[in-house]
């Protein structure tokens, strides 16, 4: 095809695509379903121009549509990376992990339950071998959120439906081709008489060996993006080579999953790239992904579409009714997941509770796309395939992406209006209307403020001002008028409206340098999370959302493990560090909380529901001087260090405004700004960079510092750090069981425990040690329970390593034979086992 043809197409397509949005939106169509639809129109044009005897004008804008290179390789190799790569690089993965049963249950179970279901249902009337029509069921198994997703974001469905769609999708894409490559393999001569056992590890190997390759590509090419920081354009261009080198390297060299891969190495990026990227590169990083996905898409749902009319050539009325059997085995496979495993997950307690106008909306939204369009171009185009295997795969999944496309999208809009996903709840809408008034009152306020300021004509302000508090009454009446609204969902009202406040003053934070881009992610995360399940629990659920947002997270018993067990520190390191800048921007936010509530909540719903909320930050905000006062105990350099990066961020933050300020004013020229502007951008490098948390030096000057250590000889000392390892523990903490295994002693370096020996407590604290006298009594199992009181650092031995630092402290071995005397045991008899008391070094 000539080239200018080909790019005159192309420009084409784009105008389409630009016009095809507002059009959408006019006709209240989803905009993936009116670009098929004019993708179907052209290719049913190109073909009857071409026939036609009517004219022949148009007959070499016919052929080169028509010859267009469309193959399955361009949208598996050009749009699929894009594709993938953009979910996985854009989806909260933080929030997926609160989800994640429902999200694999519906990302591979219903895959293979579809596959296997479809086919099933297939076989029972077609003469094909079951391997066929297992091949056609993994090419329809898998959905497409585009237009399901834009419609719930249209109408504001809940966030979490939108995040189980997209979820699903970006899941089953990959199970879904994963799946169809290996039935194909089983399909080709010389590969079905493979024994089964041997087929089903390679399909093990073909997604794990994907999935590693993404996660290594994805690694060097952060690493190289970190090394090139100051340079935003090339770390762009990286990312964009990364999701198409992990694809051809995964597929072409290792021959295992480029999706798979793919998939992966966009989850590693969106979850280790903030922290390691500036934040204005990251911003520009998605922002840039968004535009060629939203690019990419609309081309693959035009040119997909343009193949249709020659899919379905000469398709029979038979064909015409296998579709209807798939439809029917689809939606059937569907409802099973839906209504069947995910209910049974729910009741085990393993999945959060879906509602049942959701899980409607699910079922009919399950749409079908351009990827099994792909595949099924893909069916026709290997040669390897049986005529009619190819044949009964390419018109039956072409068949069923238009009736899901034309039916289901066109009609998905009416369903979920009829399913009122569309409406608000009466707390939702009393929330609205609080919003609403809140802001018309400022706004009053505000604008009283600059008309004054700018000595406008008092009469028309008069008139303005009468006509302003007409809209004014009527939504204050509006906020107040919901009297059958019980004072707990009042107080409901209030949280939520606290939390959306403080998700704006994370960003306000975040746009202040206050906080990184990782963090600011983690937070907003955290912040959505409090608002789901306060709608759901009211204060009890805020309550236990508010406790769990201040931990470590999900990772801190595996960065603990790695501690404890490995000697591998560095997960925990970032860990801990996160949560200290968590806890300090969380205590400056609660504070700002109070002035928010008498300045706005208390004009809606009045002193006692005002009362309530600042008695709840109130316990919030202790929670957190308590978690922050035991951190600064454990790691006191560290967080001094953190405290005082906090204070220049602040600081670069005003210099900058000032600045700002003086040059829209015309006190400093272009030339003096832009030089300021250089030495805070550095400075503020330099800020940002947070200070390194080493555990083994803290270990280190723990040990120097603990009074029982101080007797021994510094290369004695050294060796014994090496030897301790050092825990964490957090109020309530268990830290020992009646009954365990006694093969450890363990030292406090700071905090305090409580131990229960036979129902009587007994407190020990800085400096003391417990679990001693079961070794050295010859005891194998514990008698007393342990838990911490504060916030404690310990530090752990083994036995061996503690009967030979008996012998070399005088000052332990004479705290064993106290320890012995305070719990009623023989001094005596400790006394003859540890040995003489050591000669002082």
């Amino acid at each position: 095809m000539n080239l200018i043809v080909f790019l005159s197409i192309l420009a084409g397509l784009f105008v389409m695509i630009g016009i095809g949005q507002p059009l959408a939106e006019r006709l209240r169509m989803p905009f993936s379903v009116l670009l098929a639809l004019i993708g179907m129109v052209i290719g049913a044009g190109a073909g009857w121009f071409l026939r036609t005897e009517l004219t022949d004008a148009l007959y070499p804008l016919a052929i080169s549509i028509l010859t267009l290179p469309i193959s399955s390789e361009v949208f598996l190799y050009v749009f699929l990376p894009t594709l993938l790569f953009h979910v996985a690089l854009t989806l909260d993965l933080r929030r997926m992990l609160d989800d994640w049963v429902p999200i694999l249950t519906m990302a591979v179970v219903a895959v293979l339950v579809s596959t296997l279901m479809i086919g099933a249902a297939l076989n029972l009337f077609v003469p094909q071998p079951f391997v066929v029509c297992l091949l056609l069921g993994a090419v329809v198994a898998t959905t497409d959120p585009s237009v399901v997703a834009g419609l719930f974001r249209e109408v504001g469905a809940p966030e979490r439906l939108t995040r189980l769609i997209e979820g699903e999708s970006l899941l089953n894409d990959a199970a879904a081709i994963a799946l169809f490559g290996f039935f194909v393999a089983l399909i080709l001569p010389g590969v079905a008489e493979q024994s089964l056992v041997r087929a089903a590890w390679s399909f093990v190997v073909l997604l794990f060996g994907g999935a590693l390759i993404g996660f290594a590509l994805a690694g060097a090419a952060l690493a190289l993006m970190e090394a090139l920081r100051r340079h935003q354009l090339a770390q762009m261009s990286i990312s964009l080579a990364l999701p198409y080198a992990t694809f051809i390297v995964a597929e072409q060299a290792f021959h295992v999953s480029g999706v798979i891969g793919v998939v992966v190495a966009g989850m590693v990026l969106n979850f280790a790239g903030p922290a390691r990227l500036p934040p204005g590169n990251w911003t520009y990083l998605r922002e840039t992904w968004e535009l060629l996905a939203h690019w990419s898409g609309s081309l693959v749902f035009i040119l997909a579409a343009l193949l249709v009319p020659r899919l379905l050539g000469g398709v029979t009325w038979d064909e015409v009714g296998l579709v209807g059997v798939v439809v029917v085995a689809a939606f059937a496979a569907r409802a099973v997941i839906l209504f069947g495993l995910l209910e049974g997950l729910a009741w085990l307690g393993l999945s959060p509770d879906v509602s049942r106008a959701s899980k409607l909306v699910m079922l009919w939204g399950g749409l079908r796309g351009a990827v099994t369009l792909a595949l099924a171009l893909a069916v026709s185009e290997n040669p390897g395939l049986p005529d009619q295997a190819q044949r009964l795969v390419t018109v039956l999944a072409t068949g069923f992406t238009l009736f899901t496309l034309l039916v289901q999208g066109s009609t998905l809009r009416l369903v979920m209006r009829w399913l009122r996903i569309d409406q608000l709840s009466p707390l939702e809408a009393a929330l609205q209307n609080q919003v609403v008034a809140v802001a018309l009152q400022t706004v009053r306020e505000e604008l009283k403020d600059s008309t004054g300021r700018h000595q406008l004509s008092k009469g028309i302000v008069r008139t303005e001002a009468k006509a302003f508090a007409v809209r004014l009454d009527l939504a204050m009446a509006r906020a107040e008028e919901s009297a059958e609204i019980l004072d707990r969902d009042r107080l409901t009202l209030g949280l939520l409206t606290l939390a959306g406040r403080e998700r704006d003053m994370v960003l306000e934070s975040y746009r202040a340098d206050a906080i990184s881009v990782r963090l600011v992610d983690r937070m907003l995360a955290d912040v959505a999370r409090l608002i789901e399940r306060t709608r759901v629990g009211g204060r009890s659920d805020y309550r236990t959302a508010a406790r769990l947002n201040m931990g470590y997270g999900r990772g801190h018993w595996l960065a603990s493990l790695l501690h404890r067990r490995f000697r591998l520190s560095g997960m925990l390191a970032r860990l801990v560090a996160d949560r200290f800048e968590v806890l300090l921007v969380s205590r400056m936010l609660l504070r700002d909380l109070h002035g928010f509530i008498g300045s706005k909540i208390l004009r809606i719903h009045g002193r006692r529901v005002a009362d309530l909320l600042h008695d709840i930050l109130t316990r919030r905000e202790g929670e957190c001087d308590r978690d922050l006062a035991g951190m600064r105990l454990q790691y006191p350099g560290h967080a001094e260090q953190v405290e005082r990066g906090f204070i220049r961020k602040a600081q670069l933050a005003l210099e900058e405004r000032e600045f700002r300020a003086a040059h829209d004013d015309g006190l400093i020229g272009d030339d003096l700004f832009a030089g300021l502007m250089r030495g805070l951008a550095q400075r503020r490098r330099s800020a940002a960079a947070r200070p390194k948390l080493d555990l083994a030096r803290q270990k280190s000057e723990m040990v120097a510092k603990f009074p029982l250590f101080a007797s021994l000889a510094p290369q004695r000392r050294r060796a014994l750090s090496r030897a301790l390892v050092t825990l964490y523990a957090e109020p309530g903490d268990i830290l020992m069981k009646r009954g365990d295994g006694a093969d450890a002693v363990f030292f406090i370096a700071s905090g305090a425990v409580e131990m229960d020996i036979a129902g009587q407590k007994r407190l020990i604290g800085t400096g003391e040690m417990y679990g001693e006298l079961a070794l050295l009594t010859g005891q194998k199992k514990r008698r007393a329970s342990v838990r911490a009181v504060t916030h404690c650092t310990l530090m752990m031995l083994d036995e061996a390593r503690f009967r030979g630092l008996l012998l070399k402290s005088p000052e332990i071995h004479a705290l064993v034979l106290d320890n012995a005397r305070g719990r009623g045991i023989d001094p005596d008899l400790v006394a003859r086992i540890i040995g003489a008391v050591p000669a002082a070094e």
